[in-house]
């Protein structure tokens, strides 16, 4: 017999533990169905091992277990995020069933409610709240697969430690915050790195006396919505390079360039032992130059408006890397490149909801989370509202 339940939230991240709070807090009947087969699966088993948030400890805001502890501006490790969650679901006895992998929602056939299937049950519930995040597969590229056996390829995703790579060069594709993490990582520990490069901005760490959160939040920037961005592909924007670790601090294309890193293009294609790149590094560099400078212009707008006591402050311009040589084929022998770690993100893929309610990009069409389909709920998305009603 087929069970019913009020309310089903799919994964048990953090939007989905925050929601089954709400419907505890609520006494609403409801499960969580995480298809991991432990709690914070994606901190877990999803970074690597030095990994700290990018962001302070005072915007880790799970409802009823806010961070208030003394290290409010400090970036919480890997290891402590794993424990707060574990607690969280113990603390407030929340439904979560792991190893539950959802295959389907769709419409219940009398059109009450929604059957959701997993690998091993079927459930039917009057309302399905979608948490699954925005990070189900891996982007490598198609040609990964002709390149020579001998050279070891991960994912970002599966990097743990410099240690655990093959002994010699390492090519990191993607610029983006875990590539850029990855690339500092792998430089400071004695490799000799090569960092094919993307649009991705900069952040500052800190500035004008806040971190560069902490002005984002008081500004309203991280609360615009999707409808508010300057453009609607802007939702998909990699996040700026940026580190918590060691303390938090500013990582700069430039920085790596005049430590030693080889600075590449945009990677397009490769086979065998040869790579070849776009002849766009320079281009990507200003990108990455703007994107900082017109994040500290928009604080020191808000700075004035606000009428603010934060003393003025100039950041450090640095241009090693439009020195730098434009190389346009690499050979991976010849550079005694070793392992590539493709730290180009992750798409998103909501196919196991049967209900046209995407738009041509794939993404859920809602407002505020809520879809045209009584019951039918998306939370967790990026951009989306922040505000609880």
């Amino acid at each position: 017999m087929t069970q019913s339940i009020e309310t089903i939230i799919i994964g048990g991240g953090q939007a989905g533990l925050a929601t089954s709070y709400f419907l505890t807090q609520a006494s609403r009947e409801h499960l969580v169905l995480e298809q991991a087969v432990q709690a914070a699966n994606a901190w877990r088993n999803d970074r690597w091992d030095s990994f700290s948030l990018l962001t302070p400890n005072w915007s880790f805001r799970l409802p009823g277990a806010e961070y208030d502890g003394p290290a409010r501006d400090s970036f919480m490790p890997r290891h402590e995020i794993i424990s707060r969650f574990e607690g969280y679901i113990a603390r407030y006895r929340l439904p979560v069933q792991y190893n539950m992998q959802v295959s389907s929602v769709e419409p219940c056939p009398n059109g009450d409610g929604y059957r959701v299937r997993t690998h091993e049950t079927e459930l039917e519930a009057r309302n399905v709240v979608v948490a699954t995040g925005m990070f189900q597969k891996p982007k490598i590229p198609a040609f990964a697969g002709s390149l020579p056996a001998r050279i070891e390829q991960l994912h970002s995703g599966h990097y743990r430690n410099p240690a655990a790579l093959s002994p010699g060069a390492v090519l990191v594709v993607g610029s983006a915050q875990s590539g850029c993490q990855i690339a500092e990582e792998l430089y400071l520990s004695g490799r000799k790195v090569y960092l094919c490069t993307g649009s991705a901005g900069r952040a500052p760490r800190r500035y004008r006396g806040k971190d560069v959160f902490e002005w984002q939040h008081l500004s309203g920037f991280l609360d615009r919505t999707v409808d508010q961005l300057p453009s609607s592909r802007m939702k998909f924007a990699a996040n700026p390079h940026l580190s918590g670790r060691d303390g938090g601090r500013t990582l700069n294309l430039h920085q790596f360039a005049r430590d030693g890193v080889t600075l590449l293009g945009k990677l397009q294609d490769g086979s065998g032992n040869k790579l070849w790149m776009a002849s766009d590094l320079k281009e990507n560099l200003a990108k990455a130059d703007q994107f900082e400078a017109n994040l500290v212009k928009m604080i020191d707008a808000y700075i004035a408006r606000a009428g603010l006591d934060a003393p003025e402050e100039s950041l450090p311009v640095l241009r090693d890397g439009f020195d730098a040589e434009i190389i346009t084929e690499l050979d991976l022998h010849k550079a005694g490149i070793t392992s590539i770690i493709w730290a180009m993100g992750y798409r998103f893929d909501f196919s196991l909801v049967k209900l046209p309610v995407f738009d041509g990009d794939g993404y859920p069409v809602q407002q505020r989370g809520v879809t045209d389909y009584p019951g039918l709920y998306f939370v967790g998305l990026p951009w989306l509202s922040a505000v609880v009603v």
